[in-house]
């Protein structure tokens, strides 16, 4: 009696532990739905265009002094030719430079922007798996490390739908 009453309660456990809920978010959907991404890449795709549109009109005014350079050539001695072409070859370099500073602390920028909104999600998922006592919820993406799940455990969309119903709020707020 006492064995089957033993064995009862290890079934009885083994059975709460399978009850364990899990479900998974697809983490590409997830960030790339979520309106604050949207907003964000939206916020420096503006500002990638503005760099473009200024490191252009640079370039442009130093390819008009290479041009009045090319054309004034035949009036220099050789001495100020090899002067000015050192300023130029300096100047490029110099500006190359800033082109490249400036490109990096945007995408440093974007960075960091983009890591903070993907830390907001995680903790997100976590507060939602705490609340609603799942588990497990696992991420899946283009690798597919979830390979098969049964239907119904993707809960991708109940939480973008509550992270993104926050949109509503946050523009009502911004328009005041």
């Amino acid at each position: 009696m006492k064995k089957i009453i033993l064995s009862l309660a290890v079934v009885a456990s083994l059975m709460s532990c399978t009850q364990d809920k899990s479900a998974y978010v697809d983490n590409t959907v997830l960030i790339q739905e979520y309106y604050k991404m949207k907003t964000t890449e939206a916020r420096f795709e503006k500002k990638s265009q503005a760099l473009s549109e200024e490191l252009d009109s640079v370039a442009g005014e130093f390819q008009q002094e290479v041009l009045e350079f090319q054309e004034g050539m035949d009036r220099m001695s050789a001495q100020q030719k090899e002067q000015r072409q050192n300023e130029l070859m300096q100047k490029q370099q110099m500006l190359q430079q800033q082109q490249q500073q400036k490109s990096q602390m945007l995408r440093q920028e974007s960075d960091q922007a983009i890591d903070s909104i993907i830390s907001e999600v995680k903790d997100y998922v976590a507060e939602y798996g705490k609340e609603r006592n799942y588990a497990f919820i696992f991420g899946s993406n283009e690798s597919a490390n979830i390979m098969y799940a049964k239907e119904g455990l993707d809960i991708t969309e109940d939480i973008l739908e509550i992270l993104n119903a926050g949109q509503e709020s946050s523009k009502e707020s911004t328009e005041e």
